[in-house]
Parts: structure tokens; C-alpha cells; sequence
């Protein structure tokens, strides 16, 4: 567990930045690649789900995960 040491020195400002800003990025970029990647019906469909991805940092990932992949050409 030694190389867990570092978790200890973090401050509530460190964490706070990790959890409410850089984890969301995270999710969201992790989501903006897979729509990126993914193949629609229709083109105009990519380009929403882009912007719902861009807009909605924390709640569009969660829309993508949960219906935007089962909208996807398989």
C-alpha cells in the first residue's frame, strides 16, 4: 500500500478539484471519443450527441451510456 502514501497528503481543495472537475472531464472525454468513434444511422446524430457531450459535462455521459450507445449501428 506504499504507493497509495501519496492519497494522504492531498488537502479538501486537491480532492474537491479532483472529484468535480477533472474526474467529469474524464468521463466526458472517455464518452466524446466512444461517439466519436461509434457509427449512426443518420450524420446529424453524431452531431448531437458532440454537443450534448460538450454542454452537459457531467449528465451527457451519463445520457450516452445509458440510450446513445443502443442508438448506434452495430
Amino acid at each position: 500500500m506504499k504507493y497509495l502514501s501519496f492519497i494522504g497528503g492531498l488537502g479538501g481543495q486537491e480532492l474537491i478539484v479532483i472529484f468535480f472537475v477533472l474526474l467529469p472531464m474524464l468521463l466526458c472525454l472517455i464518452a466524446l471519443i466512444q461517439c466519436l468513434k461509434a457509427e449512426f444511422a443518420q450524420a446529424t446524430d453524431r452531431l448531437v450527441w458532440v454537443i450534448v457531450l460538450l454542454f452537459l459535462p457531467i449528465l451527457g455521459p451519463i445520457l450516452w451510456w445509458t440510450i446513445g450507445i443502443g442508438k448506434t449501428i452495430r
